[in-house]
């Protein structure tokens, strides 16, 4: 019996916008990296990350992700990451941009966060209640200090 192994999908970032300006080869090296990471933390039940060949992070505008929150998700206004299982990340740049103000840290940084997030939510972590977004917090943190 073959043993399997856990390989990174292969990560492409996208920027889809033209209002802030984004290192999308710093952010795929670092992508690329970050599932690893993802992936040696226990596996959860739903993990797509495993499955997934490739992976999609696409950097958008609040008024593209407004759209794609109300279309997909049944809410007015944009948030800062929809992620869909079958791989790809949508990142609104406006609002990283709003938060890595409101809470000191770079755009990149920010935007990394966000990218970390959604990379969790296709190993199977959810942030639907105090219990999960904590353990998913927990995670994130994790994840972005051992590749800080």
């Amino acid at each position: 019996m073959k043993s399997q192994r856990k390989s990174s999908p292969t990560i492409e970032v996208r920027n889809l916008q033209r209002k802030e300006r984004v290192n999308v080869g710093d952010l795929q090296r670092f992508a690329q990296k970050a599932a690893m990471r993802c992936l040696r933390l226990p596996k959860r039940t739903t993990s797509d990350l495993e499955k997934l060949p490739e992976i999609s992070i696409l950097i958008i505008s609040d008024r593209e992700m407004a759209t794609l929150h109300r279309r997909f998700m049944n809410k007015s206004g944009p948030t800062d990451v929809i992620t869909f299982q079958h791989g790809e990340i949508f990142i609104s740049v406006d609002t990283a941009t709003r938060n890595a103000r409101r809470f000191g840290n770079s755009l990149g940084r920010e935007l990394r966060l966000y990218i970390v997030h959604g990379l969790l939510h296709l190993h199977g972590f959810e942030d639907l209640d105090e219990r999960t977004a904590r353990e998913m917090r927990s995670a994130e943190t994790k994840i972005l200090g051992a590749l800080s």
